[in-house]
């Protein structure tokens, strides 16, 4: 198993709002999206992130290539605790998930 920002073109994590965060894994053709899709459980990426998988939103979209995944904040963008404002941060640890 190697790191999945090994096996796609690009993971990017942004602001979706005040109470979520997006990742798109870009995987670049349909050939590695169907690996990727297959071998990526929606439940290690909410076991990463510590979320509990029935919150976890997953859009896979085979003509763009892409997967998709929503999490909720653990705390709401811009409060003191925020950590990331924009949600740039969260792909880092997607990418060095072993697929």
């Amino acid at each position: 198993m190697r790191p999945l920002g090994e096996q796609v073109v690009k993971v990017r994590s942004k602001n979706a709002g005040p109470f979520w965060v997006t990742i798109d894994i870009f995987c670049g053709d349909a050939q590695t999206f169907a690996r990727v899709a297959q071998a990526l459980d929606t439940g290690r990426v909410a076991q990463l992130y510590d979320t509990p998988v029935q919150v976890v939103k997953r859009f896979d979209i085979p003509d763009l290539c892409v997967i998709k995944f929503s999490l909720p904040r653990p705390v709401v963008q811009g409060s003191r605790e925020d950590r990331d404002m924009h949600g740039a941060q969260w792909a880092a640890l997607l990418e060095e998930l072993p697929v």
